[in-house]
């Protein structure tokens, strides 16, 4: 015969064991906040963004087949950006050390959808690293393209700039010890139940009704030490006399 479980009997191992689930989600919670604040080391974000044209000219004379043309030239855009050839001349130029490789890693490059405006994003331990890097990136690419491609097409529109208080992108914490307290939380509750499962010992009146599936006629009151010794006390009192 199968065994089912009721809401009923849900509602009554959770609260059972609820101690058992608090805690822990707080050590989770703890675990996750502890990990965050002092073992994560913060990274810095920084952007720049620059303009593809045909060829350098005024924004306001473009036309649509001049931006068709540009869109084409982008995806090799992205690619030269995050080349050696790019990155080998910013870690030289602002005395880096790093290779080109691990460089790459830090740099990400994207474009709005039939966008001529291309994001370079730069990501590191040190907000003033970030900020170098990614006007650097940008003034370099700027400079080489002339001789890569032979073309004249690149602006600089928006240099990264270093804000007075910088906010790291990651870690979040507080997102962190959100996420630990709901999973912290299931595998309260999956302890619980597994728990709860292997317990086969019988420890209150309600788990011999459950065992016997019969209602219980009467109780028998515990008897203390301290009773025991006062009534056998009395028994030999009545003795003697």
């Amino acid at each position: 015969m199968e065994e089912t479980i009721s809401l009923q009997d849900i509602f009554k191992t959770i609260k059972k064991r609820f101690f058992l689930i608090v805690c822990t989600t707080i050590a989770a919670i703890v675990i996750s906040g502890i990990i965050s604040f002092i073992f994560l080391t913060p990274i810095y974000q920084s952007s720049t963004q620059i303009l593809v044209n045909q060829e350098k000219v005024d924004i306001t004379t473009l036309n649509a087949q001049d931006i068709q043309t540009n869109l084409q030239l982008i995806n090799t855009y992205n690619v030269i950006i995050k080349s050696p050839a790019i990155l080998s001349k910013v870690i030289d130029d602002l005395g880096l050390d790093t290779t080109p490789t691990a460089l790459n890693s830090k740099i990400t490059v994207n474009n709005e959808q039939n966008s001529q405006v291309v994001n370079i994003t730069v990501q590191d331990p040190d907000p003033k690293n970030a900020v170098d890097i990614a006007n650097k990136t940008a003034s370099v690419f700027q400079t080489e393209i002339k001789k890569l491609m032979k073309v004249d097409n690149v602006s600089i529109l928006t240099p990264a700039f270093l804000p007075d208080n910088p906010t790291p992108v990651k870690p979040d914490p507080w997102l962190n010890m959100a996420i630990a307290a709901v999973v912290g939380l299931m595998i309260g509750i999956g302890l619980a139940f597994l728990i709860e499962y292997f317990d086969t010992t019988i420890k209150t009146e309600q788990d011999v009704e459950d065992f016997i599936n019969l209602p219980i006629l009467g109780l028998i009151s515990p008897i203390s030490d301290k009773d025991i010794k006062n009534t056998m006390a009395e028994v030999t009192i009545r003795r003697k006399r």
